[in-house]
Protein backbone atom coordinates (compact mmCIF):
# COMPACT_ATOMS: atom_id res chain seq x y z
CA UNK A 1 0.00 0.00 0.00
CA UNK A 2 3.07 1.94 -0.65
CA UNK A 3 2.19 5.72 -2.47
CA UNK A 4 -1.54 5.36 -1.19
CA UNK A 5 -3.67 7.81 1.08
CA UNK A 6 -5.32 7.79 4.13
CA UNK A 7 -9.27 8.88 4.10
CA UNK A 8 -8.13 12.55 5.53
CA UNK A 9 -5.54 12.52 3.12
CA UNK A 10 -8.22 12.31 0.11
CA UNK A 11 -10.15 14.26 2.07
CA UNK A 12 -7.81 17.36 1.89
CA UNK A 13 -6.51 16.83 -1.77
CA UNK A 14 -10.06 16.62 -3.13
CA UNK A 15 -11.99 18.49 -1.20
CA UNK A 16 -14.47 16.34 0.01
CA UNK A 17 -15.71 14.86 3.20
CA UNK A 18 -14.66 11.96 4.62
CA UNK A 19 -18.16 10.73 5.05
CA UNK A 20 -18.72 11.39 0.89
CA UNK A 21 -15.72 9.57 0.32
CA UNK A 22 -17.20 6.41 2.46
CA UNK A 23 -20.55 6.81 1.11
CA UNK A 24 -19.08 7.11 -2.49
CA UNK A 25 -17.01 3.72 -1.42
CA UNK A 26 -20.43 2.12 -0.52
CA UNK A 27 -22.18 2.77 -3.45
CA UNK A 28 -18.99 1.28 -5.73
CA UNK A 29 -17.57 5.16 -6.57
CA UNK A 30 -14.31 4.51 -5.38
CA UNK A 31 -12.20 1.97 -3.76
CA UNK A 32 -10.03 1.47 -0.99
CA UNK A 33 -7.64 -0.97 0.66
CA UNK A 34 -7.79 -2.19 4.30
CA UNK A 35 -4.79 -2.02 6.75
CA UNK A 36 -4.15 -4.65 9.07
CA UNK A 37 -6.11 -2.41 11.47
CA UNK A 38 -9.08 -2.04 9.17
CA UNK A 39 -8.27 1.32 8.14
CA UNK A 40 -8.73 2.82 4.51
CA UNK A 41 -6.17 3.47 1.90
CA UNK A 42 -6.50 4.87 -1.23
CA UNK A 43 -4.45 4.75 -4.34
CA UNK A 44 -3.58 7.93 -5.91
CA UNK A 45 -5.61 7.11 -8.78
CA UNK A 46 -8.50 7.22 -6.75
CA UNK A 47 -7.98 11.03 -5.90
CA UNK A 48 -8.61 11.40 -10.01
CA UNK A 49 -11.75 9.66 -9.82
CA UNK A 50 -12.95 11.60 -6.85
CA UNK A 51 -12.43 15.02 -8.59
CA UNK A 52 -14.15 13.83 -11.36
CA UNK A 53 -17.57 12.87 -9.44
CA UNK A 54 -17.18 16.37 -7.99
CA UNK A 55 -17.25 18.03 -11.27
CA UNK A 56 -19.73 15.35 -12.57
CA UNK A 57 -22.28 16.02 -9.43
CA UNK A 58 -21.31 20.20 -10.16
CA UNK A 59 -23.18 19.49 -13.47
CA UNK A 60 -26.01 17.51 -12.51
CA UNK A 61 -24.74 14.42 -13.26
CA UNK A 62 -26.52 11.88 -10.94
CA UNK A 63 -24.69 9.29 -9.04
CA UNK A 64 -26.25 6.19 -10.89
CA UNK A 65 -25.19 8.01 -14.13
CA UNK A 66 -21.72 8.49 -13.00
CA UNK A 67 -21.42 5.07 -11.45
CA UNK A 68 -22.25 3.94 -15.01
CA UNK A 69 -19.49 6.03 -16.17
CA UNK A 70 -16.74 5.03 -13.98
CA UNK A 71 -17.36 1.55 -14.63
CA UNK A 72 -16.20 1.84 -18.14
CA UNK A 73 -12.93 3.07 -17.06
CA UNK A 74 -10.53 0.43 -16.51
CA UNK A 75 -10.03 -1.34 -12.99
CA UNK A 76 -7.16 -3.34 -13.28
CA UNK A 77 -4.54 0.10 -14.21
CA UNK A 78 -4.79 3.91 -13.59
CA UNK A 79 -7.12 5.48 -16.47
CA UNK A 80 -5.52 7.04 -19.82
CA UNK A 81 -6.60 10.35 -21.16
CA UNK A 82 -8.01 8.39 -23.74
CA UNK A 83 -9.94 6.23 -21.12
CA UNK A 84 -11.04 10.04 -20.00
CA UNK A 85 -11.78 10.96 -23.54
CA UNK A 86 -13.67 8.07 -24.64
CA UNK A 87 -15.99 8.62 -21.32
CA UNK A 88 -16.60 12.22 -22.54
CA UNK A 89 -17.75 11.78 -26.09
CA UNK A 90 -20.34 10.05 -24.20
CA UNK A 91 -21.74 12.79 -22.41
CA UNK A 92 -20.92 15.65 -24.79
CA UNK A 93 -23.98 15.71 -26.25
CA UNK A 94 -26.37 15.84 -22.77
CA UNK A 95 -23.67 18.62 -21.54
CA UNK A 96 -23.62 20.96 -24.13
CA UNK A 97 -27.51 20.68 -24.40
CA UNK A 98 -27.29 21.38 -20.50
CA UNK A 99 -24.75 25.03 -21.35
CA UNK A 100 -27.61 25.77 -23.92
CA UNK A 101 -30.64 25.21 -21.37
CA UNK A 102 -28.48 27.13 -18.81
CA UNK A 103 -27.83 30.05 -21.09
CA UNK A 104 -31.12 30.34 -22.39
CA UNK A 105 -32.20 30.68 -18.35
CA UNK A 106 -29.04 33.45 -18.15
CA UNK A 107 -30.40 35.64 -21.06
CA UNK A 108 -33.95 35.03 -20.53
CA UNK A 109 -33.42 36.45 -16.66
CA UNK A 110 -31.22 38.97 -18.03
CA UNK A 111 -34.41 40.02 -19.70
CA UNK A 112 -36.47 39.55 -16.74
CA UNK A 113 -34.17 42.00 -15.26
CA UNK A 114 -34.23 44.53 -17.89
CA UNK A 115 -38.27 44.94 -18.32
CA UNK A 116 -38.61 44.33 -14.55
CA UNK A 117 -41.44 41.86 -16.14
CA UNK A 118 -43.48 44.97 -17.23
CA UNK A 119 -43.54 42.16 -20.60
CA UNK A 120 -45.41 39.13 -19.27
CA UNK A 121 -46.98 38.19 -22.82
CA UNK A 122 -43.32 37.48 -23.95
CA UNK A 123 -42.06 35.96 -20.57
CA UNK A 124 -40.64 32.72 -20.70
CA UNK A 125 -41.76 32.19 -17.13
CA UNK A 126 -45.05 33.19 -16.81
CA UNK A 127 -48.00 31.01 -16.83
CA UNK A 128 -51.21 32.74 -16.08
CA UNK A 129 -53.87 30.54 -14.67
CA UNK A 130 -51.58 27.79 -15.02
CA UNK A 131 -52.72 27.30 -19.14
CA UNK A 132 -48.69 25.12 -19.48
CA UNK A 133 -50.51 22.22 -17.04
CA UNK A 134 -51.84 20.20 -19.55
CA UNK A 135 -48.13 19.72 -21.41
CA UNK A 136 -46.75 18.36 -18.12
CA UNK A 137 -44.76 19.15 -15.03
CA UNK A 138 -41.55 22.01 -14.81
CA UNK A 139 -41.27 25.36 -16.88
CA UNK A 140 -42.63 24.71 -20.30
CA UNK A 141 -41.67 27.59 -22.19
CA UNK A 142 -38.03 27.06 -21.19
CA UNK A 143 -38.02 23.23 -21.97
CA UNK A 144 -36.84 22.38 -25.22
CA UNK A 145 -39.26 21.46 -27.35
CA UNK A 146 -39.37 18.52 -30.61
CA UNK A 147 -40.17 20.21 -33.62
CA UNK A 148 -44.19 19.05 -33.06
CA UNK A 149 -44.08 21.39 -29.96
CA UNK A 150 -43.40 18.16 -26.99
CA UNK A 151 -41.03 18.91 -24.42
CA UNK A 152 -37.95 16.43 -25.10
CA UNK A 153 -35.96 15.05 -22.12
CA UNK A 154 -32.30 16.10 -21.38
Amino acid sequence: MQDSLTIGELAARSGVAPSALRYYERLGLVRAERTGGNQRRYARSELRRVSFIRIAQQVGVSLDEIKAALESLPASRTPTASDWAELSATWRSRLDERIRLLSKLRDDLDGCIGCGCLSLQRCTLYNPGDSLAAEGAGPRLMLPRSPGGAVTPS
